[in-house]
């Protein structure tokens, strides 16, 4: 590509409107921008001031080539450029920390007979999904309230019910309607559902009227029974709306976003208000290498929350003074997402002001919490390090440790796992896993020697990717060490590669073995230095399970289903779409079996045999 100045040329961009696409010199995304006019948006980075941010300078001088995108309107930009943003992840743009580990709340619309639970699988458009929430755990607590507040299906599967007829325990404890046996109409099932998702979109109000009216009418006509029922729902949503924050005057609902940046960290805090109450007020962190201001943050982040399939109000607060010409393409593109007209703007008084500056505070306040708790884990990680070092006789401080650990059944399936932890935090994408090639049968020392090998091999080749570990962990014993030994002397670790420690923890007793030493050293068992041993063990541990599993599941399924009478092609990929990986088929009970659509009962019967033989 021709240069200019020794920037790439930028002669063949259009001045439509669309997405920019700045790549490095490894063809890496590092920065996705949208623009009216894309020539004209791009040239601004090349000026002499940039376009004022800190970190463009830093940009513009690793940036290899531009690429582009054209769209019809501002407002397809702004989708494109979220969803490019989700999907590589660029160093320059202000995305969430790991958006992978948000949650979310499903309801399956697109079944006859919705279900709802959690997920953080990837979004099917049929259904609608409530999000991202911020832990597990207020995903499980809301969870808890609609189990104990609506009669909704918990089985699997699109169609509900099992093969077998028989409704489940669900239903006999008045947690399922129970569909499945007709004990509800496609109507009330359907009633039921529309509340559900008026409890998750926050309108709690509207549902504590209906049950005060609906219990007063069932009191009328003596049906004690019902008005129990509701007066327990009743309970349940009253005290919802009790641990709601705050009331406003009006009786409006919006969402404000409220956004604090710091350095290449920021924090936006989301205050759902729903008729005049705060009900909900989400903390999200988000990682700005450009170091963009908080209002730039704030207005990147906002298409990325509702794109999650968060519910997007009638109003959007967000503290900008962006143009209404500026924002009409987002406000074009939420009120895509509604379905009617969403306007967003900077509220100048009143309450919608006073809960846009507390949102505001509290991201303020947001981050200078989380970096309190980080530098706090960072002193105690340096500490463990260095007790560590000092309590295994260490050369230097262990900031990179791999571990080690083989998994098989019987001597089949055998492989093994690498994980990393670099500065006492796990670097998963570092995490690698091996298929023993070389050892038959259930031979762990031989096939931790043959791993330590392919790893040294790998090292010796130069690998940046994959630099000299501090420490060496095997998970094992003396066994294990033994065998491995050899292999550092034959490859040459501390002569023709670099000095690497090699322990191992012994899993019955915590004991760590060093090469030459016939006794172990003893951590105590209270002590951080242990405690972040064992974690490491038993991080290896899972992850070669993991693969273990996956790879026995596979073959489980290819020899029982090619195995087994009245299976088809046809059928086998009813199951396979059905349970959607190996491990979900090989553990799925005999009604889960059942459920599979298209599968007779005594088929789903004979594979459950063949699997728990």
């Amino acid at each position: 590509m021709a240069q200019n100045n020794g920037y790439p040329d930028r002669s063949h961009l259009p001045t439509s409107p669309g997405v920019y696409i700045f790549r490095d010199a490894e063809d890496r995304v590092i920065y996705v921008g949208k623009a009216k006019n894309i020539r004209s948006r791009v040239a601004n980075y090349f000026t002499k001031s940039g376009d004022g941010r800190p970190k463009i300078g830093e940009l513009r001088e690793r940036v290899r080539r531009i690429d582009f995108i054209v769209t019809r309107t501002e407002t397809e930009a702004l989708v494109l450029e979220a969803n490019l943003i989700k999907r590589h992840r660029p160093r320059f743009n202000a995305s969430l920390k790991d958006d992978k580990s948000y949650p979310y709340i499903v309801v399956t619309t697109g079944d006859e007979y919705p279900r709802v639970y959690a997920t953080r699988a990837t979004r099917d458009g049929r259904h609608r999904y409530f999000g991202p929430f911020p832990s597990a755990g207020s995903v499980h607590s809301t969870l808890d309230v609609l189990n104990k507040t609506f009669q909704f299906r918990k089985c699997r599967g699109p169609e509900p019910g099992r093969r077998s007829g028989v409704p489940c325990l669900n239903y006999h404890i008045g947690r399922s309607a129970a569909p499945c046996i007709g004990a509800i109409s496609k109507p009330d099932y359907d009633a039921i559902i529309a509340d559900v998702i008026a409890f998750l979109e926050g309108r709690v109000d509207h549902l504590i009227r209906e049950r005060q009216a609906a219990m007063k009418e069932a009191a009328r006509e003596m049906d004690f029974e019902r008005a129990a029922k509701l007066r327990d729902e009743l309970s349940a949503l009253t005290h919802v709306r009790d641990r709601q924050q705050a009331t406003i005057a009006s009786e409006d609902s919006f969402d404000a976003f409220g956004a604090y940046a710091e350095g290449e960290s920021a924090c936006v805090q989301v205050f759902a208000v729903r008729e005049g109450q705060i009900v909900n007020r989400d903390s999200f962190l988000l990682d700005n290498y450009a170091e963009a201001p908080a209002d730039a943050v704030a207005l990147q982040f906002v298409p990325q929350f509702y794109d999650s399939g968060s519910a997007v109000p009638r109003e959007v607060l967000v503290a900008t003074d962006e143009t209404d010409e500026a924002l009409a393409p987002l406000e074009g593109h939420l009120s895509e997402l509604r379905g009617t007209k969403v306007d967003v703007h900077r509220p100048r008084r009143g309450d919608k002001r006073r809960i846009l500056e507390m949102a505001e505070r509290n991201a303020k306040l947001g981050l200078a919490h989380e970096k309190l708790v980080e530098e706090s884990q960072r002193n105690q990680v340096a500490s463990t390090l260095d007790a560590l070092r000092e309590e295994l006789a260490l050369p230097r401080l262990p900031m990179r440790i791999e571990c080690y650990d083989i998994s098989n059944t019987m001597g089949t399936n055998s492989v093994a796992s690498m994980v990393v932890f670099q500065g006492g935090r796990p670097a998963k994408d570092q995490y690698r896993r091996f298929k023993i090639k070389t050892v038959e049968g259930a031979d762990d020392f031989s096939s931790m020697a043959e791993v330590l090998r392919r790893r040294l091999e790998r090292l010796a080749e130069g690998d940046e990717k994959f630099p000299a570990p501090d420490l060496v962990l095997l998970d094992g014993g003396k066994g294990q060490l033994s065998a491995v030994v050899p292999i550092f002397d034959e490859m040459g670790v501390g002569t023709e590669l670099p000095d690497i420690t090699l322990r191992s923890l012994a899993k019955r007793d915590e004991e760590v073995f060093e090469p030459g030493r016939p006794e172990p050293v003893i951590l105590r068992r209270d002590s951080p230095e242990l405690h972040l041993l064992q974690r490491v063990r038993d991080e290896a541990h899972r992850f070669a399970n993991t693969y273990h599993r996956k790879l026995r599941g596979r073959e489980m399924t290819h020899s029982v289903l090619d195995e087994l009478p009245g299976v088809g092609p046809a059928r086998k990929k009813k199951i396979l779409e059905h349970f959607g990986t190996p491990e979900a088929f090989t553990n799925a009970s005999v009604e889960e079996l059942e459920a599979v659509p298209g599968l007779p009962y005594r088929v789903a019967r004979e594979i459950h045999a063949r699997l728990h033989r």
